[in-house]
């Protein structure tokens, strides 16, 4: 499990795509986990959450193609 102490959508997102299978910790936000390289969206997630996991997988569709 990774910690971030900030969110930080470019530092997420790369260690996502570079690992593809685990859980990550957001200070202030909570725990998220990560399969295929792709966030998922944690049940009981709220607004807050779906923006964040929607702003990271497109930053790592954006790694990809560049």
């Amino acid at each position: 499990m990774r910690l971030f102490n900030k969110y930080v959508p470019r530092a997420v997102a790369r260690h996502v795509s570079r690992f593809f299978k685990g859980r990550i910790y957001i200070n202030g936000v909570g725990k998220f986990e990560f399969d295929n390289a792709k966030l998922i969206i944690p049940s009981q997630a709220q607004v807050q959450h779906y923006k964040m996991v929607k702003e990271i997988n497109q930053e790592i569709n954006r790694m990809r193609c560049a």
